[in-house]
């Protein structure tokens, strides 16, 4: 029964990958400090380029910048949550 579950599903659980994998690239793409800060860059210079307007600049760059600290404070969750389990597993050890 178990190999004929595996083998009606395997394209749906290929499927399921799939998809994950390419919310994975498209998170990175999104928050990604490295493809932000280069956005950013990207966008001051045609700002001065006279490329766009100083109102679709300002709409840009609060956008680029909200992507950006959203990053950062993800990052700082994680840090914080792997101090606790730090401070936990040294009590442990303690005792």
């Amino acid at each position: 029964m178990f190999i004929l579950d595996d083998i009606l599903l395997s394209p749906l659980k290929g499927l399921v990958w799939l998809a994950e994998k390419v919310d994975e690239v498209a998170q990175k793409e999104l928050y990604d400090k490295d493809t932000l800060k280069a956005k950013l860059m990207e966008l001051q210079l045609r700002f001065e380029l006279d490329e766009i307007t100083e109102a679709e600049y300002t709409r840009q760059e609060a956008e680029l910048l909200e992507r950006l600290n959203i990053d950062m404070e993800e990052d700082e969750g994680a840090d914080e949550s792997a101090t606790v389990d730090e401070g936990e597993e040294k009590k442990r050890k303690d005792n």
